[in-house]
This record gives C-alpha cells, structure tokens and sequence, in this order.
C-alpha cells in the first residue's frame, strides 16, 4: 500500500479509494433501474447499507491517511497544532479512566503530557479515529475536532445524516421493515457522495495549505 509521502501523494490515493466506491454505489444503482418492482425492494435496501458503509469507511480513510501524512513529516509535536498533541493522549486518558488508575500512574501521565511535547510525531493511536460503527453528526464532530477541520457542514445535515441514512440503515441492519422509493435513489447517493467530497477537501485543503502547522 503506497504511503502519502507528499501531498500529491495524499491527492492521488484519495482519489483512488473515491473512484471505486462511487463506481459500486454506481453500479447498484444501475441494478435497482434495470430490475423489476419485485427484484428491487432487496437493491434498495443494499444501496442504502452499502452507502452507509462506504460513509464510514472514506471518512476513516481520509482521517487515518490525513494523520499518516503529519507522521511521515518525522517533526515534533511543537511544530503541529496543538490539537495533534491533544490527541496522542486521548487514548491513554481513556485507559486510565477504564483502569481506575492508581496515583503513580496518573503522575506519569501528567509527566509525559508536560515532558512529551518535544518528541517526534510518529504513530496515531489504531483508536483515535473511532466511527463507533455508527458514524452520526455527533461522531462526526468529534472526527472533524481530532482533524483540526470546522463540522459545521455536517451539523447542516444532521437530518439526512442521522435520518435518512443512519436510522435507515441501523433499521435495515436489525431485519427491520423499510421503505425506501427508488426515485429517491439518485438524490440519496448524491448526497452520500458530496459528504464525503466535503470531509475529503477539509483535510485535503489541511495537507495542501499546511495548516496543520504551529
């Protein structure tokens, strides 16, 4: 698997993983026209998970590929934003909390926090980008606050996000009954597209800008 060494590198496999996902989501759709009123009720429900799934699936891609970049930059913590040192203790402030740490050990946390941020950025957390296999507006804020970028886009679309994608879905996932009508279809998927499109350019425009910088 190549490595976003540079920025165009970045570009280029962005790219590549945008490419084959719009083409399945393409490639259902032509299903769901050419099949009957009776083949079709079953596509409609796959393209609504498979849309979910491709949803989640690029968000971590972009956010994981984003913060792999900032390592192969081989720099310290103090020339990065803060929130990129925030980040590297999040996941051993939750282990503490699940541990009931003992004093010794929260003193070696504050230490390292307070000692830490002249040391190279060099690994991101297998955690840090966590969709929680539900990946709503609220989990997208908190994707789009480790990432440095603005979520207000994805709070003007808390409806379609929640509703008529995540509710749709989870429903879908549970063997649940639900109508989906496929004249709705080239809407929804063109929706799902450009939401991805957008979180895709927020951290695209980070690497290319280097706003990532201190």
């Amino acid at each position: 698997m190549s490595k976003p060494y540079s920025e165009d590198d970045f570009s280029r496999i962005l790219d590549a993983e945008m490419t084959w996902r719009r083409k399945e989501l393409s490639d259902i759709k032509a299903a769901i026209k050419a099949a009957d009123r009776f083949s079709q009720t079953p596509l409609l429900k796959a393209i609504v998970a498979m849309s979910y799934a491709h949803w989640e699936g690029y968000v971590r891609t972009c956010a994981n590929r984003y913060f792999e970049h900032l390592t192969l930059r081989k720099r310290p913590f103090s020339d990065f934003e803060r929130q990129i040192y925030v980040n590297s203790i999040l996941g051993r402030l939750d282990a503490l909390h699940r541990g009931r740490a003992s004093v010794k050990d929260r003193c070696k946390l504050v230490n390292d926090i307070l000692d830490g941020a002249t040391k190279r950025f060099s690994f991101v957390n297998d955690e840090l980008v966590d969709t929680r296999s539900n990946l709503n507006t609220d989990v997208m804020n908190d994707i789009c606050l480790i990432c440095g970028v603005d979520s207000g886009h994805f709070e003007t679309n808390r409806a379609f996000i929640d509703v008529l994608l995540l509710k749709r879905r989870n429903n879908i996932a549970h063997g649940q009954q639900e109508d989906i009508h496929a004249d709705e279809i080239d809407d929804f998927v063109a929706t799902i597209l450009a939401l991805m499109e957008y979180f895709r350019t927020l951290v695209e425009n980070k690497v290319y800008t280097k706003t990532y910088a201190a």
